[in-house]
């Protein structure tokens, strides 16, 4: 197991790589802010689902998922249907342009990574790789979630 020092460390790194989020959004197209880039990847990965279910993934609450929503809707990226269960939800589904949007979403962030991680090795990157999943795996298996514990700020 690792000394407190190594886990103070970690928790610094991670403070710090809001950067990289921050550097990461601004390489998306203007009329696709961050929290529409989300929608739209969550439903490009997970398929069509209700908005409850999105709010959810997107861990924000409704009226934020709302208005992230219409902002795609408005751009035709995804279409919103009545749910044949209960008529009172609505199904959202990405567009043929939401697709296309994806597609070019995920051009930009990787061309940006590609530039920043030029002079890594293909092993760094597959280490890294394999290391965040194996990370964001450990809070997926946590169920029931633990209390919160106060943040450490560096």
């Amino acid at each position: 197991m690792a000394e407190q020092a190594q886990y103070e460390e970690l928790v610094r790194q991670f403070s710090a790589f809001g950067a990289v989020k921050r550097e990461m959004g601004r390489t998306l197209p203007s009329d696709c802010p961050a929290g529409s880039a989300a929608v739209l990847t969550l439903l490009s990965r997970h398929g069509h689902m209700r908005m409850s279910k999105l709010a959810e993934l997107l861990a924000v609450d409704m009226s934020v998922t709302s208005r992230h929503v219409t902002h795609v809707v408005e751009r035709g990226w995804i279409e919103r249907s009545p749910d044949p269960a209960d008529k009172r939800s609505r199904i959202l589904r990405l567009t043929p342009a939401g697709e296309a949007q994806v597609d070019r979403l995920s051009r930009c962030t990787t061309e940006m990574l590609a530039r920043r991680l030029s002079d890594w090795t293909d092993d760094e990157v597959a280490q890294l790789t394999r290391l965040m999943a194996r990370l964001r795996s450990c809070f997926d298996e946590q169920s029931p979630r633990t209390p919160a514990t106060p943040a450490i700020t560096q």
